[in-house]
């Protein structure tokens, strides 16, 4: 239901949280209409959760129109995973797994090793390559601009070559929400409609249409241990160093993804009225402060991004 509320006798004043999905459902409808086959890009996170439900809107009654893809490391939380095949039963679409795993067993890419390893950055070749095959024109990412100084640069529709690389000097103007569908054989459109969004407006927008998440987004007990200033799970996938010490803490997750890069936060917060809270006192973003693979080099993010990353 909207939350417009009534300014003056014949006039109607919208909420920041009405504006916001009034302009991801103008956006998806656009693609749905201009693309021939998009595709949604679903992790089991909060934000590809509110694009889902923003997807149901857009064109209820018929089905989404679309399937979703998760481009799956093999290294993600159980929680997640679980929550991410029963939400999509539930939405009735089809699930499309890029399998990262595939990728290594077939000799594709390497698996990093040592202290720092992580699959991650795998997750660009089997995106590319599942966007590839399957002929997705358009691909809609729940990214929006405050979470990273690479993601600020975005343009709500994001060209991509035929490489499916980025290239921030080549994307193109977008005035007065007039977007420029245009593309060559092999070439595709990565599409955000939350660019416009903050962290803070997804959780009212999460507690407004009362949407349900994993777990581990509310305050848990978990064996943790820190590695420069992030707590990483304990899990067989991160070899840890002797110094690293492993204990149980109370915390929750602000984002989710591979478990060897995405650290949690101490929290008592298990309640989303008290994670709200916590989120709107916060002057740190949730990739700058839970996120590994943001902190190897200044540029870590735009670098993936160049290469195909979401």
């Amino acid at each position: 239901m909207s939350q417009a509320s009534q300014a003056a006798p014949g006039r109607y004043q919208l909420s920041q949280l009405d504006v916001l999905e009034a302009e991801a459902i103008f956006i998806m409808r656009e693609v749905a209409a201009e693309f021939e086959r998009p595709v949604l890009l679903f992790s089991g996170g909060k934000d590809s959760i509110v694009m889902l439900r923003l997807a149901e809107k857009a064109f209820w009654p018929a089905r989404i129109p679309f399937p979703v893809m998760h481009v799956d490391t093999g290294h993600n939380f159980p929680e997640v995973m679980e929550f991410r095949d029963r939400r999509v039963a539930e939405a009735g679409v089809e699930l499309v797994v890029a399998s990262v795993q595939e990728q290594i067993d077939a000799g594709k890419v390497t698996e990093p090793t040592g202290r720092w390893a992580s699959r991650n950055r795998l997750q660009t070749a089997a995106l590319l390559e599942a966007l590839e095959d399957r002929r997705h024109d358009a691909a809609f990412g729940g990214a929006r601009r405050d979470e990273e100084k690479a993601r600020a640069k975005e343009r709500v529709f994001s060209f991509r070559d035929e490489f499916g690389q980025w290239d921030p000097k080549s994307q193109r103007p977008e005035l007065w929400n007039v977007f420029n569908t245009r593309i060559n054989q092999g070439e595709h459109i990565r599409v955000f409609p939350l660019s416009n969004w903050t962290e803070l407006d997804i959780w009212g927008y999460i507690a407004r249409e009362r949407l349900e998440l994993p777990s581990i987004y509310f305050a848990h007990r978990r064996r943790v241990f820190e590695r420069d200033g992030i707590l990483l799970a304990d899990t067989p996938f991160v070899t840890r160093d002797d110094d690293e010490e492993v204990f149980e803490a109370s915390v929750r997750y602000r984002t989710v993804g591979d478990m060897t890069c995405t650290g949690a936060v101490r929290s008592t917060a298990v309640e989303l009225d008290e994670v709200i809270a916590e989120i709107a006192a916060t002057r740190i973003t949730e990739r700058g402060q839970t996120r590994a693979d943001d902190r190897t080099s200044e540029a870590a993010m735009e670098d993936r991004k160049r290469e195909g990353y979401f």
